[in-house]
């Protein structure tokens, strides 16, 4: 069988699903297609696809057996209007905001026009990045939906829908396969992928220029952190190398979760691939401040567990600081944020010193107290096993 593979470029979340998915498909011919950051993620863990291509060779969908996105809207598009069968893949299916009422997304849905892609596309075009997410739902044969609080409550606006709920959608054979071992690091820096539809490694890289500023700080202030890997997509180019305390690396999955296994202490952005790696090798990370606003999103629905209150927020330097409640420009305005604490003095000095009381905390908590925190979060994030959910639904067919 083959199936074709894609996802959405924004950071490493749904390409580092897709990887996952894929590597659940052993004995089918597996192709990615794809640019971009999930382009970058793809060539880097190249061993979970048969092939990759950078633009849509032609025939290939008319050719494929399945259709396999990542919460990448236009590829469950393209599927529809070619009449080939397709599973959208959504780790955040909560989080998608809609500003037309979900009847009328479902209305449009419904008179999508198969004459061509150009007539589709125009046909949604109104539509926003989100409400495209969640049009791609409607249009989809499939679902596959990553268990999270705010989950159910989506499930029962699309109960019409073929939706199935699923627990984590991480690399199990791999996560399996990283073993304790001796640590060749103290600590564990994770940024993710990092680039999405505004964020970049040159430009609005304020985040990242913030973390430049902060890292020799750190290692003044805990200089317990003798060995520190500082990892993610940024970290490809020139901002990457290795260095007396500080490795900056780029690294595919499965040595990452080598590191995330045997590293004692971690703080990653707070994706969610990341958190659910974390958890399932039995490790409590303590979550850096938000890059973009779906971080916002994950760190606020888990406010009431140990990894929520523990997380560092560009609130605890900036009090009060409004957030749009929207995806683009609550991200703008974390840029912002991001960018008033790298170049102003006062600023970073409370940003430093609220991460060490952070760090501080964190440090100090018991092995039962991490233990706890990570099965609670384990409750938290459970749900049916995907390796079953994602074969019954090949299996069945269309």
């Amino acid at each position: 069988m083959r199936i074709l593979m894609g996802a959405q470029n924004c950071g490493f979340g749904p390409a580092s699903v897709l990887v996952a998915v894929s590597r659940l498909l052993p004995g089918h011919e597996r192709v990615f297609v794809g640019d971009g950051v999930a382009a970058a993620f793809a060539r880097r863990n190249a061993g979970a696809f048969d092939g990759i291509h950078d633009a849509l060779p032609d025939g290939l969908l008319q050719k494929s057996d399945w259709v396999v996105s990542a919460m990448d809207a236009d590829l469950v598009l393209r599927a529809v209007v070619a009449g080939r069968p397709v599973v959208l893949v959504d780790c955040l299916f909560g989080f998608w905001q809609h500003r037309r009422p979900l009847e009328r997304i479902r209305e449009l849905c419904a008179t999508v026009p198969r004459t061509s892609l150009a007539a589709a596309r125009d046909h949604l075009a109104g539509l926003t990045p989100h409400e495209h997410v969640l049009a791609a739902h409607l249009l989809a044969d499939h679902s596959v939906v990553q268990n999270f609080p705010g989950t159910s409550r989506r499930l029962a606006e699309f109960a019409d829908c073929s939706i199935h709920p699923t627990g984590p959608l991480v690399d199990l054979e791999g996560l399996h396969e990283a073993k304790d071992g001796e640590p060749d690091y103290d600590l564990l820096i994770n940024l993710g992928g990092f680039k999405n539809f505004l964020l970049d490694f040159e430009s609005n890289d304020h985040y990242l220029r913030l973390v430049d500023r902060w890292v020799p700080d750190l290692l003044a202030d805990w200089p317990r952190f003798t060995r520190v890997l500082l990892c993610g997509g940024p970290y490809e180019g020139r901002r990457g190398g290795r260095g007396q305390r500080v490795d900056r690396r780029f690294l595919p999955q499965r040595e990452l979760l080598q590191h995330v296994a045997r590293t004692p202490y971690s703080l990653p952005a707070p994706g969610l691939s990341a958190l659910h790696e974390a958890t399932l090798l039995g490790r409590l990370p303590l979550a850096l401040p938000e890059q973009h606003y779906a971080h916002t999103y994950t760190v606020r629905n888990l406010a009431d567990t140990l990894f929520g209150r523990l997380a560092a927020r560009f609130a605890d330097v900036l009090p009060g600081h409004a957030l749009p409640e929207d995806d683009y420009a609550g991200t703008q305005a974390l840029v912002a944020v991001a960018g008033r604490i790298v170049e102003d003095d006062a600023l970073y000095a409370r940003f430093r010193g609220t991460l060490n009381e952070r760090i501080e905390q964190y440090l100090a908590l018991t092995a039962e107290q991490r233990s706890g925190g990570v099965a609670e979060l384990r409750r938290v994030l459970d749900g049916p096993p995907a390796p079953s959910v994602i074969a019954a639904i090949l299996a069945a067919g269309r």
